[in-house]
């Protein structure tokens, strides 16, 4: 991407090695570049390929919590990750040794409690490359398929929420759905999986010669070997081994820092150290100004900075622009990560707004504190009437010329996935008078995920599309403009643009309104999201 001063730019991403060397952003451009069709599938591992490490840990640890694991089955755990790679046999006996202890609950208790360990943990594990893969393949009409040795209990939550249909899992025996404690059918381990994936291919019309395959494991070399294009992602030490000897690409998808490396974990505490130092320098500078707004703008302003550098957290944004051309507006962030939304657009909006947030944060100590000072509007989401009614706030100050930036998805999401838009903020810009402008920020959760800790470094990708009109709207517009706002974040973060970047994307980061003008970066003519011309 174009370097903007200000803002530190990523070096190039190289991801693939041990084979030809390739970007993923190649990988993409030449699956969306490629044929297209359903008889193309992309069939994906799970474990170690989907997500970072293994689901079956979180299933261990909820069964070691409630004491449903004994010393017998405990030692033959530990002894069967000793042996080295198993068999199918024998990887079908461990299972099946696994699950005698759910014989008697219920299928929808499983999958009560697949859900909820995804949500409390797996669903941050997911790999966002693997993830823009499995658009991109989705985008082209292909036949999307997670192939695992996984049960459907650990693998469903994710392929429901990705959009994948197609799941070909370690299916666990029910009779009128109660759980036996026995398999049902072969483990999709080694050959298991390759039958399965064979016996799909066949069943649904598949050209596996054309097929795409992703999978980490050296148990999975046979089941890479049947598809055309194999990629091997954080392949294990004879799957890495076959990779550089038959020249197969292989996928590194980046992984968290390890536990007992601390430094994670004091980067993130000095961000949130930096909050509190900004907000004591703003509210000095608001003092001694008997300035209260130059106070916020002021701490705004220093926390974006500070927090970005003590977080060794880099933004590599196109079209910034658009964030200075019509102001005061409604900006729309799609919101994955608390902290890190706070830090970009504290970056790159620096000074001249304020935020629209949950009514909880108010009764967070010292930060809601800090949100009320900063003119925050807080909104009861469990009470439209009351949210409607804390927006006046918001609405007051874009009329006194301060922005307002606003989640339109109203929470966090747990993916990648664009959540659905609430119609709050185009109401509020609607009355206002003001433009919208998207501001997509595609990574944020891979840096910290929504219920996370701990920050990581790296790089945040975000996208300032031009501002949207809402001059002459009505209520009547508002589903039509919901839909099409909501389909533009959709498809941006589905498809990123790498080379093919936004019209104007390339130029340099104004850092003030005045710069902006100086510059004559207000050429862009605003879309209309409602259809009107």
């Amino acid at each position: 991407m174009t370097d903007h001063p200000g803002l530190p730019t990523a070096g190039p991403r190289t991801i693939l090695k041990g084979g030809p060397l390739t970007t993923l952003d190649t990988l993409l451009e030449e699956i969306r570049t490629g044929p297209s069709g359903p008889r193309i599938a992309a069939f994906f591992d799970f474990d170690g390929t989907l997500i970072n490490g293994y689901s079956a840990a979180a299933l261990y640890s909820h069964r070691l919590r409630n004491f449903e694991i004994g010393p017998a089955e405990a030692a033959h755990t530990v002894l069967a990750g000793l042996r080295g790679p198993l068999s199918e046999d024998q990887f079908a006996q461990l299972v099946e040794r696994g699950t005698r202890g759910w014989a008697g609950r219920s299928d929808d208790d499983m999958v009560e409690l697949g859900e909820r360990l995804f949500v409390q943990g797996i669903a941050g594990t997911l790999f966002h490359d693997a993830w823009r893969l499995i658009k991109a393949h989705q985008r082209r009409g292909h036949t999307v398929v997670i192939a695992t040795s996984a049960t459907r209990f650990q693998a469903g939550p994710l392929a429901r929420r990705l959009g994948v249909e197609n799941l070909l899992c370690t299916e666990l025996e029910t009779e009128d759905g109660i759980l036996t404690g026995r398999l049902a059918g072969r483990a999709l381990w080694g050959p298991g999986k390759i039958a399965a994936v064979q016996a799909f291919a066949a069943g649904h019309g598949i050209d596996l010669a054309a097929s795409h395959g992703y999978a980490n494991g050296d148990e999975d070399v046979p089941f890479l070997q049947a598809v055309g294009h194999p990629h091997p992602v954080n392949p294990q030490k004879r799957l890495a081994e076959v990779a550089s000897a038959r020249g197969w690409p292989v996928l590194k998808f980046s992984r968290r820092s390890r536990r007992l490396d601390p430094t994670p974990a004091l980067r993130t505490a000095a961000m949130y150290g930096s909050l509190l130092a900004a907000s004591g320098t703003g509210l000095t500078m608001g003092l001694l100004n008997r300035n209260r707004r130059r106070g916020v703008d002021v701490a705004t302003s220093v926390f974006g900075d500070l927090a970005g550098a003590v977080g060794d957290i880099k933004i590599d944004a196109v079209g910034q622009q658009h964030l200075w051309s019509h102001r005061p507006a409604v900006f729309f962030i799609n919101h994955q990560s608390a902290l890190i939304d706070l830090v970009v657009t504290s970056r790159l909006l620096r000074d001249g707004f304020t935020f629209v947030a949950k009514k909880e944060i108010a009764q967070v100590p010292v930060i809601g504190q800090l949100f009320r000072m900063a003119d925050v509007a807080f909104l009861d989401r469990a009470d439209r009437a009351k949210a409607i009614a804390a927006l006046q706030p918001a609405l007051d100050r874009l009329r006194a010329g301060t922005s307002v930036v606003i989640s339109p998805e109203g929470t966090r999401s747990m993916t990648p996935t664009v959540g659905p838009f609430k119609k709050g903020g185009f109401h509020l810009a609607m009355q206002a008078g003001v433009p919208i402008v998207p501001i997509v920020i595609r990574n944020a959760g891979e840096i910290m995920w929504r219920d996370a800790k701990i920050a990581q470094s790296g790089t945040i990708d975000v996208i300032v599309h031009p501002p949207i009109l809402t001059d002459g709207w009505t209520r009547e517009d508002l589903d039509a403009a919901v839909a099409n706002v909501q389909q533009l974040y959709v498809d941006t973060l589905e498809d990123w643009p790498t080379a093919r970047q936004p019209e104007s994307g390339g130029s340099k980061v104004p850092r003030s309104r005045a710069a902006a003008v100086r510059a004559g970066q207000n050429r862009r003519t605003p879309i209309d999201a409602a259809g009107k011309s």
